[in-house]
């Protein structure tokens, strides 16, 4: 299914053009024709009776790329030199780095930074354990931890295949939330040695995020390790999914003048994500939510393609035991949530859909249906691309889940504290603003963050999760 030009798929074009009249001109009118969307233009050098131009073209897959480059190898009078895919020239070396918070310029820095003064700081935290928080980094690090199962829609890949994807989920952490993190990707598929290894690790970190682990595996894994550790665990495929899900549903239903009481909700994808949205919007109100796999229908007693989750799914959903497939259980139904794959819906089913339906397509890179097919026949329309409006992006929850989990040094974080994030996240935009292609904030909203911690950290009070800080740290010890 076609796609448009992004930066995701752009590309430096460097050419080397005669300086006749008209050929770069000829060169524009080449990618243009091959559906290129041109960005900058810049003089490299000029060479003899040629010209050295660098073109930034985007793209809307590496094949498009491929023949908008070959479309210019055709013109007489251009010369490709190279071609730089933008993406990976962002990744070499990767995306992070580690650096000091203060400078290390004398020999007084040294000695209190490492040896010999360190040692004082060491003894502290062994006699007062929880002067870690204060002393060390654990008071605003965040691990991200992967085995690179389930990576994005790339499947098993590997852990180091996986790591370009928690850099820039490390990144994400700084850059929206201020929260330190850091990548840590598993060579291990065994869900009793990552459960271990990520203990192992725990000391350094105020909280665990995991990524990219697939289910079922990754349920028991954030459950032993909520059980087991003392810091916040949390899987973002499932829970950031589903926060950030039930605020645009909170917004979406005001459009439709409908509450989650009476909603008839069909989820297509019961792994991680469906699983964890599916229950937030069960305590949030909804009823009736039909899930749907490869099989169809989820319903009490069926034998084919289950594991232990959907077991549990069957049993607290359907609760008129519908069966069939995704088409079937759709009839009626007052919100479609795509959690897996791309073109699974029709017109037919958006108009077999009850009154004014609510789709949340977010199958990535390409939804379940394109909203441009959809438009007639809905009246709330979201996706997990940011090309479009209303997108469904973890971005606008995790950052600022942790920072506000870090800030009450919470125990863990609780259905409360996801409640009260999704309900910060609806709360940005108001009543005046409320329309169909804006249920959700943008993630460059600066709004988001400090309402998200704010709500995180007064549901971690009201629950007992948060600790008490310890205000006055000494300074001296001996």
């Amino acid at each position: 299914m076609p796609t448009r030009p992004s930066a995701s798929y752009s590309f430096n074009l460097r050419v080397k053009l005669s300086k006749q009249v008209g050929t770069l001109g000829s060169l524009t009118t080449a990618i243009g024709c091959a559906g290129g969307d041109i960005g900058a233009v810049d003089l490299v050098a000029v060479v003899d009776d040629s010209v050295i131009r660098d073109i930034t073209v985007d793209a809307a897959s590496s094949n498009h790329a491929h023949d908008i480059v070959e479309s210019v190898r055709k013109l007489d009078s251009t010369e490709v030199v190279s071609v730089s895919d933008r993406t990976f020239l962002m990744h070499q070396g990767g995306k992070i780095e580690v650096v000091s918070k203060m400078p290390l310029t004398t020999r007084d820095d040294l000695s209190m930074a490492y040896t010999p003064g360190v040692a004082r700081i060491c003894e502290a935290i062994h006699h007062s354990p929880e002067l870690a928080y204060n002393l060390t980094i654990k008071k605003n690090m965040v691990a991200v931890v992967s085995d690179g199962t389930a990576v994005l829609g790339l499947g098993d890949i590997g852990p180091e295949a996986a790591m370009p994807v928690m850099e820039g989920k490390v990144m994400l952490f700084k850059e929206f939330g201020g929260v330190d993190a850091f990548p840590l990707c598993l060579a291990t598929k065994d869900t009793e040695e990552i459960i271990r290894t990520v203990k192992a690790i725990a000391p350094t970190f105020g909280g665990i995020n995991l990524e990219d682990i697939s289910a079922p595996r990754c349920f028991e894994i954030e459950q032993r390790l909520r059980e087991e550790l003392d810091i916040p665990v949390f899987h973002d495929d499932q829970h950031g999914t589903a926060v950030v899900v039930l605020a645009a549903l909170i917004n979406a239903i005001k459009l439709v003048d409908k509450t989650m009481a009476e909603l008839k909700v069909v989820v297509n994808g019961v792994g991680a994500a469906g699983v964890a949205c599916s229950k937030i919007l069960m305590a949030a109100g909804v009823k009736n939510i039909i899930g749907c796999d490869t099989k169809g229908a989820i319903y009490a007693d069926r034998v084919e393609n289950m594991n232990s989750m959907k077991s549990w799914y069957a049993t607290h959903t359907n609760p008129n035991q519908e069966r069939g497939t995704i088409h079937d259980v759709i009839h009626g139904a007052d919100v479609f949530l795509g959690l897996s794959v791309p073109g699974i819906l029709t017109t037919e089913d958006l108009q077999n859909m009850a009154s004014k339906p609510i789709v949340f397509a977010m199958a990535n890179p390409t939804p379940e249906i394109m909203p441009k097919e959809a438009a007639p026949y809905v009246a709330v329309m979201a996706t997990g691309r940011s090309d479009y409006p209303n997108q469904i992006n973890n971005v606008l929850c995790f950052p600022g889940i942790f920072a506000g989990a870090l800030a009450c040094r919470a125990t863990q974080i609780n259905e409360e504290m996801k409640m009260a994030a999704a309900a910060a996240i609806a709360g940005i935009i108001t009543d005046n603003e409320l329309q169909p292609e804006y249920i959700i904030p943008s993630v460059f909203d600066n709004r988001v963050v400090p309402a998200v911690v704010e709500a995180v950290k007064e549901a971690a009070r009201q629950t007992g999760v948060a600790r008490p800080i310890l205000e006055h740290v000494p300074v001296f010890f001996p």
